[in-house]
């Protein structure tokens, strides 16, 4: 089956349900499974649980397909994202064009200019959609 991976914020913000609801539509058109995933940091005393992520994207949208709700802990919060999406072996990834942006600021320490739907796809072998 195929496996959608959406990393979102809690609470869910504006444009974390834009995100969500762009996975959910590809989760339907593909047949495939959703994992929502949330990442809480190390810094960061505010720690969320499953059933909180779940009770807010149930609240925020019905009838979803066979969802997966996922929450990491990290000290990066891109580094805890490839760990969920290489793990749980996603053919798709779909990030908002904010976490895009992150991925390309900590890219860039490495690589000029870097393509970063492009590096995800070769790391990851996974199609990336960003929203």
């Amino acid at each position: 089956m195929t496996q959608v991976v959406v990393p979102v914020r809690y609470p869910l913000t504006e444009h974390s349900r834009a995100t969500l609801g762009r996975a959910i539509d590809i989760a339907r058109e593909e047949a495939a499974s959703l994992t929502v995933l949330h990442v809480n940091l190390y810094h960061n005393s505010r720690r969320i649980s499953r059933s909180e992520l779940k009770g807010a994207v149930e609240d925020a949208f019905d009838d979803l397909p066979d969802v997966r709700y996922v929450v990491r802990t990290g000290l990066l919060v891109e580094e805890t994202i490839l760990e969920e999406v290489a793990d749980s072996r996603a053919d798709i990834v779909v990030i908002g064009r904010k976490q895009a942006s992150r991925w390309r600021q900590m890219i860039r320490r490495v690589a000029d200019d870097p393509d970063i739907e492009q590096f995800l796809q070769n790391e990851l072998d996974a199609k990336i959609v960003t929203v």
